[in-house]
């Protein structure tokens, strides 16, 4: 059937970074797919969850004086109900992701997150976050999907010394 639109669900979107700029270009990123409310600190960004619980909650792992993870840990003790749970950080910390990722989260780059955010909204995703953030994923390497962007190894990468085979 050609011509024929598909409609995509609105989500509340709660965006909570503390960058101005960063925040801007997520939440540029974010409007065709749903209603995007921007906090640039945890406590605006707590009283919005409990008031009024988005589908989709995007935050920083460092929010100054806490972390992402004070964020997800309150949705998992109130039982609110949020969809999916994305966090961010532009200097990764194995720790603090793995500790993500067990929580239910899904973990992207902040330089990736706007590239990806719309499959993100618009996907069926699965429980929970299965991909190794420390390493580079060729499976998906100049296919579509959450990991389209991925089209060379992390700058972190480069300063490794490399292994042999």
């Amino acid at each position: 059937m050609a011509g024929r639109i598909r409609r995509v669900t609105p989500k509340r979107v709660l965006l909570v970074e503390p960058d101005r700029a960063i925040g801007r270009r997520l939440q540029r990123a974010c409007a065709p797919a749903g209603r995007v409310t921007l906090s640039p600190e945890f406590p605006t960004a707590r009283a919005r969850l409990l008031a009024a619980p988005p589908d989709v909650l995007v935050t920083n792992l460092r929010l100054g004086e806490y972390n992402g993870l004070h964020l997800l840990m309150l949705i998992k003790t109130s039982s609110i109900p949020v969809r999916c749970v994305i966090v961010h950080t532009d200097r990764p910390d194995a720790y603090l992701i793995r500790e993500a990722q067990k929580a239910g989260a899904f973990y992207e780059t902040t330089a990736r997150l706007p590239y990806a955010i719309s499959s993100y909204l618009q996907a069926t995703l699965p429980s929970r976050d299965r991909r190794n953030a420390a390493r580079y994923d060729r499976r998906v390497r100049g296919r579509g999907g959450r990991r389209a962007a991925d089209q060379a190894p992390p700058a972190w990468r480069a300063d490794q010394p490399q292994q042999a085979r």
